[in-house]
């Protein structure tokens, strides 16, 4: 064995948040080093096997102006044509089903990734920077010191056996959770759904599906296979992201009760699967067959954790440490996230500031996130067949998001502790509001007649809708951000009186629990489902 070396910081896990948290560390402090241990090879295959494939603002954001990768984004990646929902249960006829999806592209940019394309170019920037990233490392043991000492990771690299002490060790291993494993911190979070997906290796260009040309220039330009591309029913639905490789993703995501994992954990059953629920998808698959590339499956892919960040200066990252869902693609949001409070708990050891208060409250906020984020899933995989209450719920989802999350990370607020102890009570407000209103949407679906109109409903052309995607690049000061995140909370509470409103033309009587009582009058304009 060769004599341990001491490194600042080791990160087990050279995928995306391993990697992403290695080029933002050089970043920041020029000097530290950092050593990163990934298990695959480089350079990995385009259109690499892995789930997250999608990005939405602030993942986007934090790719390309955090870490500085705007042009290979530009240059190598699809800017997707936002989200788009087609509720298309049982068929083939797109322009005869509502769709939700913007006609022009919203103002703040995101990204459709590919990630063997896009880990390859992180590997080499962090090595650029002066990263010793350690392709083909396999990490064998992590020894956690609680007394101040450094830690030690044993790994095997190129046929050797190492072992290296660090100040800081991070877990960024993905699903094989070391750190998790090792000291138990894995925790259920009751959100029981599953996942299979598969690349073809071709176009699949949902635009020239339908033999209809109006509906085809509905979009400016008519490319709605830029989009990440839901096909939706009761419990279930299906994406499809084009990758930069010219490769094309198809996932189906799934209530467990409502359409269990053994009806489609192979590409066969699968296929027969989509035959059943999105026959459109299938037929376009089936046509390529010959140009399948691989096949996953993931059972029960949502999990918490019970600690992410120890003032014993180590923390994990990334799916090492939580994942909620694929649907509005929050995995890179949480990479960001992450990644960010683990720089701010460096900077504090740096410079001699004790690190176990700022892991602890750092740790509430990033698991206040990661609760707010659930309960858009929770029990809501049902709606997602209902083509009148789902677009509601979609926009809503996404002004909670844009309006309070989004507005904090834009600004570079994650660890300001007075802001979020200053406006404390605005925060819970939204939080809480956003729990009634989930629960409202269920008890909305439940009233309503099912309808499946043939309209495009499009949210780029709801004004405040698109302001408050516009204004993320706002530059504000102190005083500017605390304005706009109460105001925003304000335009919640009457955006949820809206929304109760506009649900009593189908159920009069339905349980509004107080959602009813800011000023519909002032609520911002919603599709008229109806």
């Amino acid at each position: 064995m060769t004599t341990p070396a001491r490194r600042d910081v080791v990160i087990a896990g050279g995928g995306l948040a391993g990697l992403c948290l290695a080029l933002q560390l050089k970043r920041r402090f020029g000097d530290i080093d950092v050593l990163v241990l990934e298990r695959r090879r480089h350079p990995l295959p385009l259109a690499a096997h892995k789930v997250g494939e999608s990005t939405v603002e602030i993942g986007a954001h934090y790719f390309g102006e955090t870490l500085g990768l705007r042009e290979h984004l530009d240059a190598q990646h699809i800017r997707k044509f936002g989200f788009r929902f087609f509720f298309s249960e049982g068929r083939e006829d797109l322009p005869a089903v509502t769709e939700l999806g913007v006609r022009e592209v919203l103002p703040t940019p995101t990204f459709q990734i590919d990630r063997g394309i896009f880990e390859n170019h992180l590997g080499d920037a962090a090595r650029a920077a002066g990263v010793d990233f350690r392709d083909g490392a396999v990490v064998r043991g992590i020894d956690l010191s609680t007394d101040g000492a450094d830690h030690a990771v044993r790994f095997e690299h190129d046929g050797a056996a190492h072992e290296i002490r660090a100040r800081w060790v991070v877990d960024a291993s993905g699903r094989a959770g070391l750190l998790k494993r090792k000291l138990g911190l894995a925790e259920p979070n009751g959100h029981d759904a599953n996942s299979v997906w598969f690349r073809i290796d071709d176009k699949l260009e949902i635009d020239d599906w339908c033999g209809d040309e109006r509906w085809r220039g509905e979009c400016t330009p008519p490319e709605r296979w830029r989009s990440t591309n839901h096909l939706c029913g009761p419990g279930y639905w299906v994406w499809l992201i084009p990758l930069g490789s010219g490769a094309h993703s198809v996932g189906i995501v799934c209530d467990a009760a409502m359409h269990p994992l053994e009806t489609m954990n192979t590409f066969e059953r699968a296929m027969e699967w989509l035959k059943k629920f999105q026959p459109i998808v299938w037929r376009e698959c089936d046509r390529r067959r010959d140009k399948l590339m691989d096949f996953l499956f993931l059972r029960g892919f949502s999990y918490g954790c019970r600690r992410v960040f120890s003032g014993d200066r180590w923390a994990l990252t990334g799916e090492a440490g939580l994942f909620l869902d694929p649907f509005y693609s929050p995995g890179s949001d949480f990479i960001a996230m992450s990644n960010t409070y683990v720089c701010e708990l460096i900077a504090h050891d740096r410079a001699g500031t004790p690190v176990a208060p700022y892991a602890s409250l750092y740790e509430q906020l990033y698991f206040s996130f990661y609760r707010n984020t659930l309960s858009l899933y929770e029990g809501q995989y049902p709606l997602f067949g209902d083509a009148q209450v789902m677009p509601v719920k979609v926009i809503w989802d996404y002004a909670y998001y844009w309006g309070v999350l989004c507005q904090i990370v834009f600004q570079n607020r994650l660890a300001d502790l007075r802001l979020f102890a200053d406006l404390r009570a605005s925060f819970e407000r939204a939080s809480d509001l956003n729990r009634r209103v989930q629960a409202f949407f269920r008890r909305w679906s439940a009233a309503a007649p099912a309808r499946n109109p043939a309209v495009m409903l499009d949210q780029g052309r709801l004004d405040w809708f698109h302001a408050l995607n516009r204004e993320l690049h706002d530059v504000l000061d102190d005083a500017g951000l605390r304005a706009r995140l109460v105001a925003n909370v304000t335009m919640l509470e009457r955006l949820a009186a809206g929304i109760v409103e506009q649900a009593r033309r189908d159920a009069p009587d339905i349980d509004a629990d107080g959602l009813a009582d800011a000023d519909a009058t002032r609520a911002p304009a919603l599709f008229d489902t109806a």
